[in-house]
C-alpha cells in the first residue's frame, strides 16, 4: 500500500513537470507570435510612411521608393504567413497544455485515492487487532 502511494506521488511529480513545461512552451509560442505581429505592424508603418514625405521626388527617387514599397509589401505577406503559422502553433501548444493539466489532475486524484485507501487499510488492520494490542498501539496502556 505504501508503495502505491509512493508510485502515485512520483507520477504526480512527473505530471506536474510536464504541465510546467507545456505552459512554458505555450508562453514561448505566444511571445513568438506577438513578436511577429509587432514586426508586421512596424513593416506596415514603414511602408505607409514611405510615400508620406512632402518633398519633391525625382523619377529615380520615386522608382527606388516604389521598388522598396514592393519589397516591403512582399515581406509583409511573408510575415502574415509566418504569423498564421505562429498562431496555429500557439493553438497546438495550448491543446498540449490542457492535456498536460488534465493528466496532472488525474494523477493527483489517483494519489489522493491511494492515500485514502492506505489510511482505510491501516484503520481496518488496527480494528482487526485484539483490544489489548490496540491499546498498546495507540499508547493507552
Amino acid at each position: 500500500m505504501k508503495g502505491e502511494v509512493a508510485r502515485r506521488q512520483r507520477v504526480l511529480r512527473v505530471r506536474h513537470v510536464q504541465h510546467a513545461m507545456a505552459v512554458a512552451e505555450t508562453a514561448r509560442a505566444r511571445d513568438e507570435a506577438e513578436s511577429i505581429a509587432r514586426n508586421a505592424e512596424r513593416l506596415r508603418k514603414v511602408r505607409g510612411d514611405l510615400f508620406s514625405g512632402n518633398g519633391a521626388a525625382t523619377g529615380a527617387t520615386f522608382a527606388s521608393m516604389q521598388e522598396l514599397a514592393g519589397r516591403l509589401e512582399q515581406a509583409g505577406r511573408q510575415l502574415d504567413g509566418a504569423l498564421y503559422d505562429a498562431r496555429r502553433k500557439v493553438e497546438a501548444k495550448e491543446g498540449l497544455t490542457l492535456a498536460a493539466n488534465r493528466d496532472r489532475e488525474i494523477a493527483e486524484k489517483l494519489k489522493d485515492r491511494a492515500r485514502a485507501d492506505l489510511e482505510q487499510w491501516r484503520e481496518n488492520k488496527l480494528a482487526a487487532l485484539p483490544r489489548y494490542r490496540r491499546m498498546q498501539r495507540t499508547g493507552d496502556v
